[in-house]
């Protein structure tokens, strides 16, 4: 992939003045290749990917865009999203991220909150978006079950048979879904605002201890499933915990659903690095099993 088309077509769309010597590869994506770009006037960061991937791009912009509006948790912003030739980019203001604190946890469990008080009548999402590289469908429904059982397990449990997931698994994985409704007994879940991928490498502090969220997977759903994902693979402290609880306390039972929230991103995982990640599905699978036979 050429990113000379991306800097060619930044140059002539916004006037700045750079070349690839001012460009720097930024390590640790999987997905796409991210670049910081030095020009005259700021630091700009550039993902770029194969012109296919533009929707991709597109749908991570509007997500993007849909948190900056919801006030709550601070958001990279926009410089612009498009394709020249062969490449699809999105660039965005760069933002100079210094080590996490518990003030900047503090701050981030507050507006959290206040982003998922954003709610809406439905659950899902305008568009398509990607969890990771999985395409991730955001079909509008008005019951949280529904739309969790068929959106997000559903699509997850296709593409794990293909992968080869034991059918042992399988059948606990389909067992748990026709009893989904019990672990919303006596609850209404709200359709809030989530980034829908918030572990521990998709925020940030910049210096001032502001934080920041990215690489969001964006829809309305259940709040808990943003919180229950900052648990699978840990990096939040007390400091979060306790902001996020005063400022919004969830509802008694919810330790019980942070499995099956997590679930979905075990089965994504599975499909998308392999056997790695089989005994962690299949531990989380069995104490779903257990808990609803």
């Amino acid at each position: 992939m050429d990113l000379e088309h991306s800097i060619g077509e930044l140059k002539r769309r916004f006037g700045i003045r750079t070349d690839t010597k001012d460009v720097k590869s930024i390590f640790g994506g999987n997905i796409n290749r991210a670049f910081c770009l030095s020009t005259d006037s700021e630091s700009l960061f550039v993902k770029i990917n194969a012109a296919r991937a533009l929707s991709f791009f597109e749908a991570e912009a509007d997500g993007l865009e849909a948190l900056r509006t919801a006030e709550g948790v601070s958001v990279p912003e926009i410089v612009d999203v498009g394709c020249a030739g062969e490449i699809s980019y999105l660039a965005l203001r760069w933002i100079e991220f210094s080590s996490k604190t518990k003030s900047a946890e503090h701050l981030l469990g507050v507006a959290l909150a206040q982003q998922h008080r954003d709610t809406a009548d439905q659950f899902g999402w305008y568009r398509e978006n990607t969890i990771g590289a999985t395409p991730q469908r955001n079909t509008l429904m008005c019951n949280w079950s529904d739309f969790f059982r068929l959106e997000r397990l559903g699509v997850q449990l296709e593409l794990a048979a293909k992968r080869g997931l034991p059918q042992q698994q399988l059948d606990q994985a389909y067992y748990v879904m026709e009893r989904l409704e019990c672990f919303f007994v006596g609850r209404e879940p709200v359709a809030s605002l989530l980034h829908g991928d918030l572990w521990s490498g998709n925020w940030g502090c910049d210096a001032s201890g502001k934080p920041f969220i990215y690489d969001p997977a964006v829809y309305y759903g259940d709040r808990e499933v943003d919180l229950a994902m900052t648990r699978l693979f840990g990096g939040f402290g007390d400091a979060f915990y306790s902001a996020y609880q005063k400022e919004w306390p969830l509802i008694d039972g919810w330790e019980e659903r942070i499995d099956l929230y997590n679930l979905y991103h075990l089965l994504n995982h599975f499909n998308l690095f392999g056997a790695s990640y089989f005994d962690q599905t299949s531990d989380t699978l069995s104490r779903l099993w257990n808990s609803v036979r």
